[in-house]
C-alpha cells in the first residue's frame, strides 16, 4: 500500500515585513499612531526627479553617522535618537562598528522627506576602508561632506574630496560640531578654500560658536533659526524660524547683509570673491537689470534655483553650519539636499543612449546574510527591476535570476514590486555577481547596444567607446600588509576557505593567495585595523578561532639594469616533443605611475613570424615570472620586456611555450640585478604644542622626512613621508609620548628603493639569519 501526502497550501509571510509590525516607528504629522512603518504605505517608486542619492563622507570622527542617525530621526523613520558612544545607531549595526565607534561598512538607508526620496549612504572614515568610500561615490549623485569646525580640513577629507572630483559629485559643505571648544566657522571656511581649492558659498552663519552656539541665520532668505530646548533631552525639533530684524540683533544684521550681498555679488576688489553672480550667467542678468540698485530685493527662490545652477556645474559648493549632537542644523541641510543637489535624471551618463529604454544598472556591494546567502546592492540607471526575473551579468557573461527586491528603510529591509531608474535597493538570489559588475536584461540586450555603441565609434573613428558599454567598476588599490593565517585544525580548512569567499566578495580590497612554497594562506589588506576586523569577523561570524601570523610588508621588486637571457626547452611527453627556444630583453622603465605589469614588445623580425595565439602563450609567461621576483618572491615592477627571438616546434603545446618564456624570464631578472622597494607613507600627525619635540624626535629614528608643520588653532599638524617598515605598533607609541592626545592618519604614497645597509638586513631577516 502506498501513503500519499498532499503538499497543504502555505500562506509565506515576509520576515522582513513581519520584523516591521513588531517594531515601533514614529508617525508622521497627521497620521495615527497604530500605522505599521511610516514608509511601507508610501510611494515605493517616486518620480526621478524627486529622488536623491547621496552619500555622507568625511574625515574619521567628524560626526558622519551621528548626521545621518538625526535624518533618519527627523524624517520620521526612528522613535529614538540612536548614539554613536552607545553603539545603537542604524547604519553601525556591525558587532565591531559599534565596540570601536567607528564606521567600517557602508550602509545605504532610504527615507522621505517633504515629499523627497532619499537613498542616503553612511561611509567610513578611516583610511584603511577608503574602497568603501570609492564604491559608493560611483554610484551616488551627489554628496554631503561633513566637517569638524574647530579641525578644518584633515587628511582623509582631502582624500574623499579628490575621490568626488573623480566621478564629478556636487557637493554640500555641513560643518558640524559647532558647539565644540575652538570651534571656528571662519577658520574651516578658510581651510576649504585654501586646501580644497574650491569655492564656498555661505548659506548659513551661526549664531554663536562653541559653548554659546544657539542657532543659524539663513543667508538667502535672512531668517533666524533659533533651537529652543523644552527639556535636558530636547530632540532638536523644537525651533524657532522668523525674519531677522535690525532691531533684533544690529551687529549681527550687518553681518547678514554683507553675508547676503557677497553671496549675490563680488564685494571686494582687493580680493575678489567669485559668488552666485559671476558664476551663473541668468542670475547675473537678473542682478546687473531688475535690481542692480537694491539686492535685498532680489527674491529668495531666484538666488536659490541660481545656488542650484552653480551647485549642479560644481563651480562651488554650499556652506551650512550645525552641530549634529546637539540636535541643530540638521532639518535645513536635509532642505538643502533637496533642493541643491541633483536629481537622477539632471546628471548625464553616456552609456544610456545605447541601452535606451532596457535596464542597465551597477552592482556595487554585496552583503552576506546567514538566511539569504548573498545581498546585492544595486543602482538602476535605465529600465527596471522586477522580482522573479532573470539578468544578464556583462562581466561574469552569465545569466542569473533574481528572487526578491528589498528597500532598506532605516533598519528595515521593506520588500518591493519592482525599481524604476534613478533608485538603489537590495536584490537577493544573484549567486555570481560582484562588486562592480554591470547587470543588464538579456544578452540580446547587451548586444544591441554594443552594436549602437559600434555605430557611433564607427561615425566618430574610436574603439573606445565601446568599453565604455561596460559600466566603469572600482579601482583597488594594492595591499600595504600581509599575514597568514591559520585554521585551528585541518578539518576547519574549508570553512575558513569559504568563509574568505565570502569576504573577499563583500570587500574587494581585501586579497587571499596561497604561499606555493609553505601551503600557508596568506590574507593581504590595506592596514592593521583592516586585517584586524577581518580576523574578528571569521571569529563572530563564521565561528572559526583563526591564528594570525606576525604582519608582514608588501614590498615590490625592481631592475637596476637591462639584461638579455635565453633558455631551451627540450621535453617529450608521450610522442609529443616540446621544443622551444626564447630570447628576452629586460629594462627598467621610469615612469610617473608604478606598475606590476610588464610592458611586452617584439622586435620586428618576430612580429613576422611569430602566431598570433602564440602571443598569448608568451605573455602568460612573461606576466606569471612577475609576480613573484627572484630575489624574494614580492611582484616586479616598472619594467619593459622585448621579445628578441621565440622559435617553437609545432608539435608543442602553449603551457610549455608559457613555461620557458617564464624561465628565461627569471634568468634576465637575476642577471639585471633586483632593487626591493618599500611602502612610503604620507602621515599626519595632529599634536599639541607641548608633545610636538617628542613627536618630531620620535619621526626622526623612524627614517621619517617631516615636509611641513602647519598650524591647526590650538593645534600643530605634522606632514611627513614614512616607510610603513617603521610604523608598525606606532598608535602605542605615539598615544604614550602625547598623553593620548595625538591623532595621525596613514596613507599609500609610493614604493621608493630601499638602500644596500637596507636591503642586506631585510634579507637577512627573511633567511632567518638575524
Amino acid at each position: 500500500k502506498h501513503v500519499y501526502f498532499r503538499k497543504a497550501k502555505m500562506r509565506v509571510l515576509s520576515v522582513t515585513q513581519l520584523n516591521c509590525s513588531l517594531r515601533k516607528y514614529s508617525s508622521p504629522p497627521g497620521m495615527s499612531l497604530n500605522r505599521d512603518v511610516k514608509s511601507l504605505r508610501s510611494v515605493i517608486n517616486p518620480h526621478i526627479s524627486r529622488i536623491r542619492n547621496i552619500g555622507i563622507m568625511a574625515h574619521i570622527d567628524a560626526g558622519k553617522t551621528t548626521t545621518t542617525e538625526r535624518m533618519l530621526y527627523y524624517s520620521g523613520y526612528t522613535r529614538t535618537l540612536g548614539d554613536v558612544d552607545d553603539g545603537d545607531t542604524v547604519t553601525d549595526f556591525m558587532v565591531q562598528e559599534r565596540e570601536r565607534g567607528i564606521t567600517i561598512q557602508s550602509a545605504a538607508v532610504t527615507f522621505d522627506w517633504k515629499d523627497y526620496r532619499i537613498n542616503l549612504i553612511d561611509t567610513p572614515g578611516h583610511v584603511d576602508f577608503t574602497v568603501e568610500v570609492e564604491r559608493c561615490l560611483r554610484v551616488l549623485d551627489g554628496a554631503v561632506a561633513v566637517f569638524d569646525a574647530s579641525a578644518g580640513v584633515e587628511a582623509q577629507t582631502l582624500t574623499v574630496w579628490r575621490q568626488a572630483d573623480k566621478h564629478q559629485i556636487p557637493r554640500i559643505c555641513f560643518l558640524n560640531k559647532m558647539d565644540k571648544t575652538r570651534a571656528s566657522f571662519t577658520y574651516a571656511v578658510e581651510s576649504i578654500k585654501q586646501k580644497l581649492k574650491t569655492k564656498p558659498l555661505l548659506l548659513q552663519l551661526p549664531i554663536g560658536e562653541a559653548k554659546t552656539f544657539r542657532g543659524l541665520i539663513d543667508v538667502v532668505t535672512k531668517e533666524q533659526i533659533i533651537w529652543k530646548p523644552t527639556s535636558d533631552s530636547d530632540d532638536g525639533k523644537n525651533f524657532e524660524r522668523k525674519l531677522l530684524l535690525e532691531a533684533d540683533d544690529p551687529n549681527l544684521f550687518q553681518e547678514v547683509q554683507d553675508a547676503r550681498n557677497a553671496l549675490i555679488e563680488q564685494v571686494n576688489n582687493k580680493a575678489p570673491l567669485l559668488k552666485v553672480a559671476d558664476l551663473d550667467d541668468e542670475f547675473a542678468e537678473l542682478v546687473l537689470g531688475e535690481h542692480s540698485e537694491n539686492f535685498d530685493l532680489i527674491p529668495a527662490d531666484k538666488l536659490q534655483s541660481a545656488i542650484r545652477r552653480v551647485t549642479l556645474a560644481q563651480k562651488a559648493v554650499p556652506v551650512l553650519c550645525g552641530s549634529a549632537l546637539k540636535n541643530k542644523g540638521v532639518q535645513p541641510l536635509l532642505d538643502a539636499i533637496t533642493m541643491y543637489l541633483p536629481a537622477p535624471n539632471e546628471r548625464s551618463y553616456e552609456f544610456l543612449q545605447w541601452y535606451k529604454d532596457d535596464l542597465c544598472a551597477l552592482a556595487f556591494k554585496v552583503l552576506h546574510d546567514k538566511c539569504r546567502g548573498p545581498l546585492v546592492f544595486v543602482r538602476v540607471y535605465s529600465g527596471s527591476l522586477k522580482p522573479q526575473s532573470a539578468v544578464y551579468n556583462t562581466n561574469k557573461d552569465c545569466t542569473e535570476r533574481m528572487s526578491r527586491l528589498l528597500l532598506p528603510f532605516a533598519d528595515q529591509q521593506i520588500e518591493i514590486p519592482s525599481l524604476m531608474p534613478g533608485n538603489i535597493a537590495l536584490t537577493v538570489g544573484l549567486k555570481q555577481t560582484a562588486t562592480g559588475d554591470t547587470i543588464v536584461s538579456s544578452k540580446a540586450s547587451a548586444l544591441a547596444a554594443a552594436r549602437r555603441a559600434g555605430r557611433d565609434a564607427e561615425e566618430k573613428k574610436s574603439v573606445s567607446d565601446i568599453q565604455s558599454l561596460l559600466l566603469a567598476g572600482v579601482e583597488i588599490p594594492d595591499p600595504v600588509f600581509f599575514c597568514t593565517i591559520e585554521p585551528p585544525s585541518m578539518s576547519k580548512q574549508q570553512d575558513l576557505d569559504d568563509a574568505l569567499s565570502c569576504l573577499q566578495r563583500e570587500d574587494p580590497s581585501l586579497k587571499v593567495k596561497l604561499d606555493p612554497d609553505t601551503g600557508q594562506t596568506i590574507l593581504c589588506g590595506m592596514g592593521e585595523l583592516h586585517i584586524e576586523i577581518i580576523h574578528d569577523r571569521i571569529k563572530r561570524e563564521y565561528g572559526i578561532e583563526t591564528y594570525l601570523g606576525p604582519l608582514q610588508i608588501a614590498y615590490r621588486e625592481t631592475i637596476l639594469n637591462a639584461a638579455q637571457a635565453t633558455d631551451i626547452l627540450d621535453k617529450t611527453v608521450g610522442d609529443k616533443r616540446h621544443f622551444v627556444t626564447a630570447e628576452l630583453e629586460v629594462r627598467p622603465r621610469s615612469g610617473e605611475r608604478a606598475t606590476t605589469r610588464p610592458i611586452v614588445k617584439y622586435a620586428e623580425s618576430v612580429i613576422e613570424t611569430l602566431p598570433k595565439e602564440l602571443q598569448g602563450a608568451i605573455e602568460n609567461g612573461i606576466t606569471n615570472s612577475c609576480i613573484q621576483g627572484p630575489l624574494l618572491g614580492f611582484p616586479v615592477q616598472d619594467i619593459d620586456v622585448t621579445v628578441q627571438s621565440v622559435a617553437v616546434h609545432p608539435d608543442t603545446s602553449h603551457t610549455m611555450v608559457s613555461a620557458c618564456v617564464s624561465r628565461c624570464m627569471q634568468k634576465a631578472l637575476k642577471k639585471a640585478g633586483i632593487q626591493i622597494l618599500e611602502p612610503l607613507m604620507n602621515l599626519e600627525i595632529t599634536v599639541s604644542e607641548d608633545h610636538l619635540s617628542a613627536a618630531l624626535a620620535d619621526l626622526a629614528q623612524r627614517r621619517g622626512s617631516i615636509q611641513e608643520i602647519q598650524s591647526r588653532q590650538d593645534n600643530r599638524v605634522v606632514i611627513a613621508a614614512v616607510p610603513l617598515a617603521e610604523m608598525m605598533g606606532y598608535s602605542t607609541v605615539l598615544r604614550s609620548l602625547t598623553s593620548g592626545s595625538a591623532t595621525f592618519t596613514l596613507e599609500l604614497a609610493s614604493y621608493q628603493a630601499l638602500n644596500s645597509q637596507e636591503q642586506s638586513a631585510l634579507l637577512q631577516r627573511r633567511m632567518g639569519l638575524v
